[in-house]
């Protein structure tokens, strides 16, 4: 037996106005992306964001439905949309945020298994990694690419 060990490394901000521009309008999209949430079982209301390699910046948000499960997360209807409208446009960075009765949570919110694997492939896709930010009212967290929060990826598919 071996006993073998993951380190993640991150970067982590107190404020919004401590990030640099670029990721900090990235963020903010993601925040007025809550207000298109359509969250009316769960009153969670979650924001995403992503920069493409042609500098459009597409935002969504979760849409639920009562036939659960046949809702979305907002960071894969993000992702799906920006691919659907921007196909050969490389994913650069996603920002993520949740809020609650118009407020951003003072928790963070980190993806769900499903969306964390979609992301991957979408960064297999763009050939980098992705820089990813996670948002909260308390701290900001910045991850570089996808095994940073998801260190064992499905990826057998060769």
């Amino acid at each position: 037996m071996v006993q073998k060990q993951i380190t993640i490394d991150y970067l982590e901000y107190d404020s919004i106005t401590e990030l640099e521009k670029a990721d900090a309008d990235l963020l903010n999209r993601a925040i007025e992306a809550t207000n298109s949430s359509y969250a009316p079982y769960s009153k969670f209301n979650v924001g995403a964001a992503v920069r493409l390699s042609n500098g459009e910046i597409i935002s969504g948000s979760n849409q639920e439905n009562a036939a659960y499960p046949s809702g979305l997360c907002a960071e894969r209807v993000t992702l799906f949309y920006a691919s659907a409208k921007y196909p050969d446009a490389k994913l650069m960075s996603i920002a993520v945020v949740a809020a609650k009765d118009g407020k951003v949570l003072p928790t963070s919110t980190y993806m769900c298994g499903a969306c964390r694997q979609v992301l991957a492939e979408y960064e297999a896709k763009s050939g980098s990694k992705v820089r990813i930010i996670i948002g909260s009212a308390t701290k900001i967290q910045l991850f570089n690419g996808i095994e940073s929060i998801m260190p064992f990826i499905f990826d057998n598919l060769s």
